[in-house]
């Protein structure tokens, strides 16, 4: 058996070499034996529909969608993946992130086209993401996965014969599945090098990287104070993780000062007629967040949550955090469910709550609407056993919603009164109420003469961080060039 494990490990380690190639817009040798290009296109193909899902779907303003499209495909023609048949997609999603999946499938919600001032800095973004295709990331981390995954499968096998640990093999396994879950820090890297060679390629501003990664910086944290976390604000970004984005703006200047281009392309007048009236923040057709209240027009109902949360709205679902790691979450159950439905506490205890070990389980009335509330306990994600309460709401026979209130048991007896009453906040609006919640949207406006910035400031409708808001969306940030705003030029505002 000591024989057999190098003769065995030997075949293996000659077989992935030979698979190893020479990448043509990194040129390093790259792994990818298990995923080819074909397949590659066919991973995009098939989970192109659950991204538009996923992340509020396509945002309906074809002119700004066919915009992108030009400028994402004039980048990648210009690319070394040039062949593939690039999609570019703007999503109606307020979250400010860009991403691509394998075989040129690339978004960027509409949050991140608010946050950008020019169609440099967009092209940029995009560039970023063809450089990961380009460069074959996720094939990479596929086979890099796999190949881990053949090769424990075969110390599992042979482990036991050679007095290796049982379960070794699976821990190991875990380890890999662990790391290899995002792009590697040389590979976040690698793309914002290639962004910068497809922006050069491309005729634009090469420093238009640069810009965007000090709003990105500022942007994330207003972020982190929102949510009473400044401290971390430079851990958490779009394009982020590995590393993190101080050390990308280093990079991306240093590259920028190696690839000068003349007459470089900026694009701010035609990116702001383009992006003038672009929603910002919630689109009411999946509810608005106002403060500490959720609405939803189209539903027609809303609730408020505790002083000290923070909203997150997403497509699916509501979720309020506190410092303390509480939790309020709200939901709905799906149509089909919800008409299926005839005991309302047998849903609650023998479906949604199944498992979980209600308590205290009884009927209530929510402002003229039957309801029933249960307590147990339950693990939550990393954060240890909490407290639970779910409620379940039956607004009308084809809806039904649901509440689930988690605390740290500490925190429980402190925050029992708040959160009951979130659950008794629940109503439905008036249409009057449904009709006048109307969007937020960023307005380009000019700059006259005796404008200032606090001119701008005190008009946005905003309930907290407006400076701070207007400076990010006009790049006046720590690092840039510009501080102030100037009568005659054009600026990002925003309205109702």
């Amino acid at each position: 058996m000591r024989r057999l494990f190098p003769a065995v490990f030997l075949i293996l380690a000659v077989g992935w070499l030979a698979a190893c190639t020479t990448n043509p817009a990194t040129g390093r040798q790259s792994f990818t034996a298990f995923m080819s290009r074909a397949d590659e296109i066919e991973v995009g193909r098939k989970e192109h529909p659950k991204i538009l899902k996923k992340f509020g779907g396509r945002y309906k303003d074809r002119r700004l969608g066919d915009y992108v499209r030009k400028v994402g495909l004039g980048l990648a023609r210009v690319s070394e993946a040039s062949g593939l048949p690039f999609t570019f997609t703007v999503l109606d999603d307020s979250e400010i992130n860009a991403f691509a999946l394998p075989g040129g499938y690339v978004y960027i919600t509409r949050g991140l086209l608010a946050l950008a001032e020019n169609e440099a800095e967009m092209a940029g973004v995009l560039a970023h993401e063809i450089g990961h295709v380009a460069a074959r990331h996720t094939a990479e981390r596929y086979s890099q996965a796999m190949a881990a995954n053949i090769g424990l499968s075969l110390l599992g096998i042979l482990g036991s014969a050679a007095g290796a640990p049982a379960g070794a093999g699976n821990l190991m396994s875990l380890g890999a599945q662990a790391v290899l879950q995002g792009y590697s820090r040389e590979q976040e890297l690698e793309a914002d090098l290639l962004a910068v060679r497809y922006l050069a390629r491309a005729g634009y501003d090469t420093n238009a990287l640069t810009s965007f990664f000090y709003k990105m910086q500022a942007q994330a944290r207003i972020e982190k104070e929102e949510k009473g976390k400044a401290a971390t604000a430079d851990e958490f970004n779009i394009m982020a993780g590995h590393p993190r984005t101080a050390e990308r703006i280093k990079q991306a200047i240093r590259l920028a000062r190696t690839t000068p281009v003349a007459n470089p392309k900026v694009g701010r007048d035609i990116y702001f007629d383009r992006i003038d009236g672009l929603l910002f923040g919630d689109d009411p057709e999946q509810g608005v967040v106002r403060g500490r209240v959720f609405s939803h027009p189209e539903l027609a109902v809303r609730f408020r949550v505790p002083a000290g949360f923070t909203i997150t709205n997403t497509p699916s679902r509501v979720v309020a955090r506190d410092k303390s790691g509480s939790m309020v979450v709200f939901d709905m159950a799906g149509g089909k469910t919800a008409m299926s439905v005839r005991d309302l506490r047998r849903y609650l205890v023998d479906r949604w709550g199944k498992n979980i070990s209600l308590n205290d389980v009884e009927r209530i009335d929510i402002n003229g609407m039957e309801a029933v509330t249960g307590r147990g306990k339950m693990q939550l994600g990393g954060g240890g056993l909490k407290d639970v309460r779910l409620v379940v709401i039956r607004e009308r026979p084809e809806r039904i919603y649901r509440f689930l209130f988690a605390t740290a048991p500490r925190m429980t007896r402190q925050l029992q009164t708040e959160l009951q009453r979130t659950t008794y906040s629940f109503r439905r609006l008036s249409e009057k109420e449904a009709r006048g919640l109307k969007p937020l949207r960023i307005k380009i406006v000019p700059v006259k003469p005796g404008d200032s910035a606090r001119t701008f400031i005190d008009a946005m409708p905003l309930e907290r961080f407006k400076a701070q808001w207007f400076r990010v969306l006009n790049g006046l940030v720590p690092g840039s060039q510009k501080q102030t705003i100037e009568p005659g030029q054009r600026i990002k505002t925003i309205v109702r």
